[in-house]
């Protein structure tokens, strides 16, 4: 970034809740996943305090929509070293799950590489390759929910979508316009509700006062949509909460979102193989 970033910056913000053993996490830095353009692609692994070599725990991805070379322009920092993406990491694990956070050059193929190495080496990741969930948040969600339709090559196990841009139902345009302004990828250009599959547990986090330019418009149609359908979802309305209430919305009602996102991840991939 030239200079250190102040800590109000966004590549600095984090999480507003704290519990304990975050500080006792174990980070395993930059392990090779897969290469793109001749470079290596790289994941951190962040593992509970209490882990055992050989055991086998749940993992979450902290899904990345932007591609790294774009992001790192404008906010300064591949999304894994974001500040966002490491305290939500130390949390999950905190929590007793295996979170993981990577780089990308291309987000909606390289997601999938990370899960094809994920699944085929959960023995020496210590993953359960069965029990894997999904994070995403804002303009990183059109990417995650491309991993629930039902021709996803292995869909995850449950899935938290916090604040996001969705799909574009009823001839709206907002998600497509956000994903050209910002530079987010949006697989899920032209799908609908009915190309989700049925049984993967949804968490939704709705920012009351999002001030991001049509993003409650299209989530509210999809909420709609969903609870028409009876899908498995969860929802959680923050009153008056702006975009990314998790950095910005020191609040009783933020930190227990926050909780209750942790515990819908807990509860949904630590119920043992499936």
């Amino acid at each position: 970034m030239g200079r250190e970033a102040s800590p109000d910056h966004i590549s600095k913000r984090t999480v507003v809740y704290a519990m304990p053993g975050v500080d006792a996490v174990e980070r395993r830095s930059d392990v090779v996943y897969g290469t793109r353009d001749g470079d290596p692609l790289t994941m951190d692994v962040y593992y509970p305090p209490d882990f055992a070599e050989g055991a086998r725990l749940p993992a979450v991805v902290i899904v990345a929509g932007f591609p790294d070379p774009g992001f790192q322009k404008i906010v300064g920092c591949k999304f894994k070293e974001l500040g966002s993406s490491v305290s939500w990491a130390r949390l999950m694990s905190a929590s007793g799950l295996i979170a993981i956070t990577y780089s990308n050059r291309n987000p909606a193929d390289d997601i999938r590489t990370l899960l094809r190495h994920v699944r085929s080496n959960g023995a020496s990741l210590g993953v359960d390759e069965g029990r894997i969930g999904l994070w995403a948040s804002s303009g990183n969600v059109p990417l995650a929910l491309s991993l629930l339709m039902q021709d996803a090559e292995t869909p995850p196990t449950c899935a938290v979508l916090c604040y996001g841009y969705t799909l574009d139902l009823e001839n709206s345009t907002g998600v497509a316009d956000a994903a050209r302004t910002f530079g987010f990828a949006n697989p899920c250009a032209g799908r609908q509700l009915e190309h989700l599959r049925r049984d993967i547990p949804l968490f939704l986090a709705r920012a009351g006062s999002d001030q991001m330019p049509r993003l409650n418009e299209t989530l509210d149609r999809f909420v709609v949509g969903a609870l028409e359908r009876d899908l498995p979802l969860t929802l959680v309305n923050l009153v008056s909460a702006p975009h990314a209430f998790d950095l910005y919305h020191d609040t009783a009602a933020s930190r227990e979102t926050i909780r209750q996102i942790l515990a819908f991840l807990q509860f949904h991939l630590d119920q043992g193989p499936r």
